[in-house]
């Protein structure tokens, strides 16, 4: 593709050097260049990509693209340079052009919000292979054309690994794509140029805000999809929903089941393996049970509804489709031999904890015995609320380590541990997880829960900046194993 039809529709731009040169690719990462490529210079959280024009162009790079006023080195003649005020939203518009919009060749439906993002597009897409249309999914577990899976990196992807996804997804004859829409791919204009026929709002509570900085900059970002998208569907139960009502530009239906929503659910039942409600469809009564246990999953559950009603889905297909969907590492019970009820979740939040809490202590005969730590890096603001959380609602909390990266995982503790200072609640701290899993387990009676809450799907702990193989399902699995085949119930080591 031509230069000039890369760049097409974007305004503020600067050529100089030739624009008719064949772009044969994309690239933000010097690294991945090749002959041919346009290398745009983003300026990231870590690095400037102005730092590596020089390893860019040594690499192929034909075209670089950087912001105006940037320090730059001194560039060969033969090289075409693009220059503008943003080269995030440049990478984004271009990748549009180059990938030929491939949004526009299928339904987009993209689903936004503090908790209940993953969980909602499984059940989307569930309900939509049930109605026989070939799905993709783009969020937080993998990337998924139909059946096919892609690890994924990053909830939502950089715009250029995103079209170039979209395009596969639309070559492979997509009939609609669903994706989690981060706060952060909003705010950094990842999604921009893209074509969303549908945007859902789930929730908001704190959570990012060492990137956002303020709530108000976190719901902002938020919103933007519902300026981007042809119709909305909220959750006005939610109680920041008006305000992003607010700022919308597109039709919302709001759904929920107390503040007089248009689509409703009502003689809602939750235990300890599934949540049952009833809703209208077409003036009549049904009954929909989703093998999911707690509240949220009735709000997850009628986020589905009203995007594959719209999508033309029946009934039966959305019964079915809810009764049968599987979310990694969300509510999920590891199976065992020793009558004990482990439950790994990727709370990680504030309101996420506390309501994963709340729901398994309301149908939990025993006593709630929590495991979970903080990630490093990140919201330090919401530590010490989780501790407090955590000491409050569960019987017994082991403190741990979660994904510290760069920072000392005994540091994140200490700031848990005011949370839990300010509570009655009892508690230990293990730092390493694996220890601190097994020790919950050994607490458990038969009548109790554990939760393992934090890192629910990953398959990886990030310590000192190195990713090594870590998965807590695996991990209690293997501590169920040790245990003997009867438990003496009456036997505490706390």
């Amino acid at each position: 593709m031509k230069l000039v039809e890369v760049l097409k529709g974007i305004e503020g731009i600067d050529i100089k050097g030739e624009s008719e040169r064949e772009i044969l690719g994309i690239a933000y990462d010097s690294r991945s260049v090749k002959a041919g490529d346009m290398f745009i210079a983003v300026v990231g959280f870590k690095t400037d990509g102005h730092m590596y024009l020089e390893s860019a162009i040594a690499n192929g790079a034909q075209v670089v693209c950087v912001e105006e006023n940037a320090q730059l080195p001194e560039i060969p003649d033969d090289v075409t340079v693009v220059s503008c005020k943003n080269t995030r939203q440049l990478m984004a518009l271009a990748s549009c052009n180059f990938y030929s919009h491939p949004s526009r060749d299928f339904k987009l439906v993209g689903v936004t919000g503090t908790k209940g993002k993953t969980t909602t597009t499984y059940m989307i897409k569930t309900i939509l292979e049930k109605a026989g249309k070939k799905v993709g999914l783009i969020g937080t577990i993998a990337n998924m054309i139909g059946d096919k899976s892609v690890e994924a990196s990053r909830t939502t992807p950089e715009s250029c690994d995103l079209q170039k996804l979209f395009r596969e997804m639309a070559d492979e004859k997509c009939d609609v794509v669903v994706m989690e829409v981060s706060s952060h791919s909003l705010a950094l204009d990842r999604v921009l140029g893209c074509s969303f026929d549908m945007g859902v709002y789930t929730n908001l509570s704190q959570d990012h805000l060492d990137f956002h900085e303020t709530f108000d900059n976190y719901l902002d970002a938020k919103a933007k999809l519902f300026k981007m998208c042809k119709e909305g569907f909220v959750n006005c139960d939610d109680m920041y929903s008006r305000k992003l009502m607010e700022q919308a530009t597109c039709p919302i239906t709001t759904y929920g089941i107390d503040n007089n929503p248009y689509v409703s659910a009502r003689d809602i039942i939750i235990t300890n393996s599934y949540s049952e409600f009833k809703m209208s469809f077409n003036r009549m009564m049904q009954k929909i049970k989703v093998g999911i246990p707690g509240r949220y999953t009735v709000y997850n559950a009628l986020a589905a509804i009203c995007v594959c009603a719209k999508l033309g889905c029946g009934v039966e297909e959305m019964i079915l489709g809810l009764e049968q969907v599987m979310v990694p590492g969300r509510s999920e019970i590891v199976p065992n031999t020793r009558n004990l009820t482990v439950m790994v979740d990727y709370a990680h939040t504030p309101a996420s904890l506390e309501s994963i809490l709340r729901a398994v202590k309301a149908y939990t005969k025993g006593r709630v015995i929590c495991v979970f730590g903080c990630g490093g890096d990140r919201d330090r603001a919401k530590r010490p609320m989780m501790g407090e959380i955590s000491g409050k609602l569960a019987a017994y909390t082991v403190i741990t380590s979660d994904n510290p990266r760069s920072e000392e995982p005994k540091a994140i503790i200490d700031e848990i541990e005011e949370g839990m200072k300010k509570t009655k609640g009892k508690y230990t701290v293990i730092v390493d997880r694996a220890k601190a899993i097994d020790h919950a387990i050994r607490q458990a009676k038969r009548n109790d829960i554990v939760l393992i809450a934090g890192k629910g799907h990953e398959t990886y702990q990030e310590i000192n900046g190195e990713k090594k193989h870590f998965d807590d399902k695996e991990v209690a699995t293997e501590s169920l194993k040790k245990l003997p085949e009867s438990k003496n119930d009456d036997i505490y080591a706390w």
